[in-house]
Formats: structure tokens, C-alpha cells, sequence
């Protein structure tokens, strides 16, 4: 697509020319690389030079490799933003709609692509799975390259899944569950490897917090990760405060990150200034690296070709943009992604979920009577004012937080349905509502908290240490 010269350019977002002049200047590189013709050459050049124009003409800024534009990168300080547009990098999520995200202009923003009815039907024919309902409801909606993984496997190539969490605190909540029951169930239908990052140097760097308080969360944390049922023949989990100084590989792939990336390039990506202490500065080429295989040799047996695929909340993207950039340019395929929704606040999906707040979210220590306190007391209704209102017009399904709750955790399509089927006519009330969500709540956190309970500091240590998992390569 990219050397098409009868595109309607036009008809491109700003954030997707950037990416067509991407993976056209790749072209280039690898046409001059192989050393084809010099016609092919020069046609592949004029078309990079001809969509360079396309992109200075539609946003008046000069293409910069890993430099996305400026309007559309969401920057911290919302210095170009509009009243209406939703703030999202990774460390701040804002909105003022009530519904939550807007996902689909996201998708246009960052220049994804929307996992559609098709893609889900193929990952199912794949598999032989049914698949998850998280894909099924669209809680992870979008996507880098999954077709790209989906041929590989149905070739029998390898891929292995990389996904992670920055421990900023003791007790995680249960929206931290969404991204690792995901990436368990791909683990099992697809049986391949997996690593977890645990971002203890990215919280020392960013909160208030000593580096010993940092490492002791990311073993707390690993224990309620473990508990989420992971198996340890196939699964490594480290710290970066471990790992880091244990694996010359992965240092390597740090630092030919860092080479390729300017300062210039990641304040714009992510809105670094000039009063930023140095580590946050290099920490993205930390985060980029388990992206490589060659970063596990102990895992991968030194192979560096073995692509990589990432489930994650689609906050963590500009990160693995910047990855995908430099890839190519240090002989590492891209690695692939699947992007999460946000799991709402109780107080509604226009507020922000806080550690410090212990009534934002459900948090995985939380008793059941907690849970049902919180559920009853905090939990964002889109009940009516009135009972006699709420029969006549019903409720609000797209704004209610106990219903969205409930499609996250209730995996019943049919119960779903019903459910909302009942609250949208006003058959159901609100507190009706969140009687069904205590309820499914409640269970699902005993029930973690008793898994928990069964992982001994041994097994941390068994999944932390680095080794050879339970595949040859």
C-alpha cells in the first residue's frame, strides 16, 4: 500500500500518513539493503519523497522518524487540546463523557486498526477456541499487526506475548485483572511463552517512593499476578531492578534503542520537558526491550527473529509505536499489539481510578462487605431520579458503572443481555443492578484472594529466575 502512488492521500488522518511514510522510508532501507535495481530504487524513493510532501502539505510539520504529529499526539500538558478531546498517555487517562473513551476516534488518533467481526472469526478458526469475551465485547478493540501473528501461527512459526505492570502500589484492583486473564487465555489457546515486566525503576522514577518500596510492590504485585493461574514452565516474570543487571541481551537491545531515538523524538511522544530527570528520559528503550527476543536468550535460545505480541491498555501504546519505528532499523521484526479499554473508576468513567483512593475501584484485599459497601455506596448509576421514573424510561446501560462492571467479570452473553435488556426498560433497578454485581464480585475476589494465599515467596522466586521455559527453539 505504501508505494501505491494512486492512493487518494487525501483521504488519510494526519497519524496514518505518518505511518505510510514509515513503512515506505522501511522500503526504501530494504530495497537498498538487498541491493535491487536501481529503477525499483529510485521509484520507491520518489513515492517516499512524494508522501513526505502529502504529510508536510496536510500538517504543516516536516515528517521525524518516531516523531508522530503534534496535534495527535496526546501530550501531558493538554497544550493543544480541545475541551471535547480525551486525554490518554500513559500515565493520565481524562475524559468529560460520562460513556468513557471515545475508542473509535482513538483508533484514528493512534492508527490502529479495530478488531472486527472478521478478525475475531479468524483468531477463533486458529485456535479451535471460542473466543474470549473480551474480544467477543469488545473490551480489547484494537490492534497492530494480529493478521500478521494469525499467519505465523496457522504457519507454524513461533510468537511469545509480553505484557507487564508498573508496581505503584501493594494492593492492586481488579481492573488490573483485564490485561492478564486476556493474556492467560491467549497463552493457553496458543500455548506459546510469555514474559511480564514488572516496571519497579519506572515507579521509583515517577512516584514519590524509595527504590526499596518499588521492588517490595513487584513482588507483591507478582503474587497476585501468579495467582491469576499463569503456569511457571511457560512463564517468566522479572523486575527490571532484577533483570536488568543479569542479561547482557537485554541491555544490548536497550541501548540500540536508545541510539535511535532523539531527545527531540521522545518529548514529542511523550511529552518529556526539560525539568525531567534523565531516567524517565531513556525509561521508554526499558519498556521497548522485552519487545525482542533476543532479550531472553535463556527462553529463545538466542534467536532474535520471533516475533512478539502485546496485550495492553491502549494508554501504553505510544510506547510500543516508538518500539515498532526502531525495530526495523536494529534488524528486529515489530511487535504486534492488542489494545484494552479502560476499566472505569466506580464514581464513573469520566473519573480517574487512584490507589490512594480506596473508593475509586475494588481492590483485591477488599472483604465482602467492602465490596458491597462500595458497590452500594460509590458505584455511578444510570438509574432515573425516581422509581416511577426509572419504570417509565428505564435506564442507562452506557453509562451505568455496575453494568459496565459486568461485562468485564460476568461471562454469560445470555445473562448479560438479559440484564440489560431489563435495566433499559426499567424492569430492573438500580439497586437491583448492583445486587447482581455483588454478587458476582464477591466470589471472584474470595476466590483470588484464596489463590493468593497459596503462593509462597519459593514461587515467586521460581517464576522470577531466569531460565529455560517449557519450549525448544
Amino acid at each position: 500500500m505504501a508505494d501505491s502512488p494512486n492512493c487518494d492521500l487525501k483521504s488519510l488522518s494526519p497519524l496514518q500518513l505518518f505511518e505510510r511514510v514509515t513503512e515506505q522510508g522501511e522500503k526504501v532501507r530494504a530495497l537498498k539493503a538487498g541491493k535491487a535495481p536501481k529503477d525499483e530504487i529510485d521509484a520507491a524513493v520518489r513515492m517516499l519523497l512524494s508522501l513526505k510532501l502529502s504529510y508536510k502539505t496536510t500538517t504543516g510539520q516536516d515528517y521525524q522518524a518516531g516523531l508522530p504529529p503534534k496535534d495527535l499526539v496526546l501530550i501531558n500538558n493538554g497544550t493543544s487540546k480541545e475541551e471535547d478531546e480525551d486525554l490518554v498517555d500513559p500515565w493520565n487517562v481524562q475524559t468529560s463523557n460520562a460513556k468513557g473513551v471515545d475508542y473509535d476516534k482513538l483508533i484514528v488518533r493512534f492508527g490502529s486498526s479495530k478488531i472486527d467481526t472478521d478478525l475475531i472469526n479468524r483468531i477463533e478458526r486458529a485456535t479451535g477456541q471460542k473466543p474470549h469475551h473480551f474480544l467477543r465485547r469488545g473490551i480489547f478493540f484494537s490492534h497492530r499487526d494480529m493478521d500478521q501473528v494469525l499467519d505465523a501461527y496457522e504457519n507454524k512459526k513461533p510468537f511469545y506475548l509480553y505484557t507487564g505492570r508498573g508496581p505503584s502500589s501493594q494492593a492492586m484492583h481488579v481492573g488490573h485483572l483485564i490485561p492478564f486473564m486476556f493474556t492467560k487465555w491467549l497463552q493457553e489457546v496458543f500455548d506459546v511463552p510469555l514474559v511480564i515486566q514488572l516496571t519497579d525503576d519506572e515507579k521509583y522514577l515517577w512516584k514519590d517512593m524509595t527504590i526499596e518500596k518499588a521492588y517490595e510492590y513487584a513482588r507483591e504485585n507478582a503474587k497476585d499476578i501468579i495467582a491469576c493461574g499463569f503456569d511457571v514452565n511457560k512463564t517468566f516474570i522479572f523486575s527490571d531492578l532484577d533483570y536488568l543487571g543479569t542479561s547482557a541481551g537485554f541491555y544490548k537491545n536497550i541501548v540500540k534503542v536508545q541510539k535511535h531515538v532523539t531527545f527531540n523524538q521522545v518529548k514529542g511522544i511523550f511529552g518529556f520537558t526539560d525539568s525531567d530527570c534523565i531516567g524517565k528520559i531513556s525509561f521508554p528503550a526499558i519498556q521497548a526491550a522485552p519487545s525482542f527476543s533476543s532479550s531472553f536468550p535463556q527462553i529463545f535460545n538466542g534467536k532474535e527473529n520471533i516475533q512478539c505480541l502485546i496485550p495492553c491498555a491502549i494508554d501504553q501504546d505510544p510506547y510500543f509505536r516508538m518500539t515498532r519505528d526502531v525495530a526495523p532499523r536494529i534488524g528486529q521484526p515489530k511487535p504486534a499489539l492488542l489494545h484494552s479499554v479502560f476499566f472505569p473508576a466506580l464514581q464513573g468513567a469520566q473519573t480517574k481510578m487512584s490507589a490512594s483512593d480506596p473508593n475509586s475501584s475494588i481492590f483485591l484485599t477488599d472483604t465482602p462487605k467492602q465490596i458491597k459497601t462500595k458497590i452500594n455506596k460509590h458505584a455511578f448509576s444510570g438509574g432515573r431520579d425516581t422509581i416511577e421514573e426509572h419504570r417509565k424510561y428505564g435506564g442507562n446501560c452506557d453509562v451505568d458503572v455496575s453494568f459496565m462492571y459486568l461485562t468485564f467479570f460476568l461471562e454469560d452473553d445470555d445473562r448479560l443481555e438479559q440484564l440489560k435488556q431489563a435495566y433499559t426498560s426499567g424492569e430492573l433497578l438500580t439497586g437491583e443492578l448492583k445486587k447482581v454485581l455483588i454478587e458476582t464480585m464477591q466470589p471472584l475476589v474470595a476466590a483470588h484472594q484464596e489463590r493468593r494465599k497459596q503462593v509462597t515467596d519459593e514461587i515467586v522466586k521460581q517464576f522470577m529466575t531466569p531460565r529455560k521455559l517449557a519450549f525448544e527453539f
